[in-house]
């Protein structure tokens, strides 16, 4: 649950330093002293013995238990003999109390040197912190319009002014272009054109006085003696030449007014032409985005001039201005590590004390009825069977002491000299009798070491016991 917010415990960690503290030498007089395990007036020479008996003979051993996934050894059992049954039970129980207390001390005096550290790093690179964020603002105040930007560097915007400046002019030479040919369209078109809409419903009056109304008229009249004449009837070519008349009128009366003249009036109705009025509104917006891509040739070219200027400083600004955010960047990440660092610490130790590694006694400290050494059946039967065999070789080393012979031949042997005959033992009824009586008290004596062997195999534990307390 504390996963990603405390620092993980290390209960294997914890417990090996501990179980290597367990054994040293302050821990082990204080064994010695609380469970009196020495004399009172201990020399130093036997006080030194006492320490290292004890740390031969204590023994932390780790198991492993299934089911842990991180693997760890959280089993511990600690073990020591001693003659003393008591003995062996006080000095397991200080050794396990101790070994519980310093490990928690130690988590929770290791937590607080940790967090008091953290505390210090974290006041150290505030300092350093403020003193980085000043020199920045100093220098962002030095060189106001030379630090790089959301633009880049001095370089990147070097370039983009520069495209910047070929864009607008390539852009400036297509709308000139344009222009040029909509007002080459603009001197072939009219301004107006003559207005008809309004000739039917004139009175015949003005109708006779509108010049355009009297060459539709007329025009209107020559169709129709055409149909009656031909072209050399006098009629149909004074109506020609009356219509020519009119037609040159109308093309002065046209120029007059597209000079800005006021006209003869016989040209009393004109519409403006929408040809002509839709070009003139694409000349003046292509002029307007003209004026606009010269303010912008203008403004690029400034922006290139100020920038060449600086050429020699905007880089080496540049370069400052890149170790301060480093040195700045890499100030404060340090400082926000500390700070998560010194948050996960304190909701380490509020875990800690909460329980989050907890120490059970499994099985509490105890001494085995059977003895740990030494064996006595083996030992009973070791010595039945040494005390036969050395019964054996005692005989024997008599027997080679005060050597017999045991027949003629070996006799012979012995001395190099001729046998010439043996008498045989003929023992008197006292002897047979001795011997009888000896063999059967061989055979009880055998029976009796047997059995004995047996009861000691058997008892000798119990006998022990009684025989301790009766001693103690």
């Amino acid at each position: 649950m504390l996963e990603g917010l405390a620092v993980g415990e290390n209960p294997a960690s914890a417990l090996g330093l501990v179980q290597e503290a367990l054994l040293s030498r302050p821990q082990l007089e204080a064994v010695i002293k609380k469970t009196q395990l020495g004399v009172r007036n201990i020399s130093p020479a036997q006080l030194d013995a006492l320490i290292l008996e004890l740390q031969t003979r204590i023994k932390v051993t780790a198991t492993a238990v299934r089911g842990d996934d991180a693997g760890h050894d959280n089993l511990y059992t600690i073990s020591y003999q001693h003659p003393s049954r008591e003995k062996s039970v006080d000095v397991v129980k200080t050794l396990l109390d101790g070994f519980v207390a310093d490990t928690l001390q130690g988590n929770r005096s290791g937590a607080d040197e940790a967090q008091a550290f953290l505390k210090g790093q974290i006041t150290d690179y505030e300092r350093r912190l403020a003193a980085a964020e000043a020199r920045l603002a100093d220098f962002k105040k030095r060189n106001v319009g030379m630090i790089p930007g959301e633009r880049g560097d001095y370089f990147t915007r070097l370039d983009a002014e520069m495209a910047g400046l070929q864009k607008s002019e390539t852009e400036l030479a297509v709308a000139t272009a344009r222009r040029d040919a909509l007002r080459a369209q603009l001197e072939t078109s009219q301004r107006y054109i003559p207005g008809t809409a309004n000739a039917a419903n004139a009175a015949p009056a003005a109708q006779t006085s509108d010049v355009s109304a009297r060459i539709a008229e007329a025009e209107a009249r020559l169709e129709n003696l055409l149909l009656k004449y031909t072209d050399k009837h006098p009629e149909v070519i004074a109506l020609r030449q009356t219509i020519a008349d009119l037609k040159a009128r109308e093309a002065k009366e046209m120029a007059e007014l597209a000079k800005g003249g006021s006209g003869t009036g016989a040209i009393r109705s004109l519409t403006a032409n929408p040809v002509y009025q839709a070009i003139q509104l694409q000349v003046n917006q292509v002029d307007v985005d003209m004026a606009a891509l010269h303010g912008a040739i203008a403004q690029h070219e400034q922006q290139i001039k100020e920038l060449r200027r600086i050429v020699d400083l905007a880089p080496e600004v540049e370069r400052e201005f890149a170790e301060l955010n480093r040195d700045y960047g890499v100030t404060k990440a340090q400082y926000e590590a500390l700070v998560r660092r010194l948050e996960q610490a304190h909701i380490s130790d509020q875990a800690a004390r909460s329980g989050v590694m907890r120490f059970e006694i499994i099985d509490p400290p105890r001494a085995n009825v059977k003895p740990v050494w030494p064996n006595r059946p083996l030992f009973a039967v070791a010595g039945l069977i040494g005390g036969i065999v050395f019964g054996l070789g005692v005989t024997l080393t008599l027997h080679l002491l005060a050597p017999t012979f045991c027949d003629a031949r070996m006799l012979a042997q012995r001395t190099g000299l001729r046998v010439l005959g043996a008498v045989s033992r003929v023992r008197a009824p006292l002897e047979v009798a001795q011997a009888t009586r000896d063999r059967r008290r061989f055979a009880l004596a055998g029976a009796a070491l047997i059995g004995g062997c047996a009861a000691l195999v058997l008892f000798g534990n119990v006998g022990a016991r009684l025989l301790h307390r009766f001693i103690a």
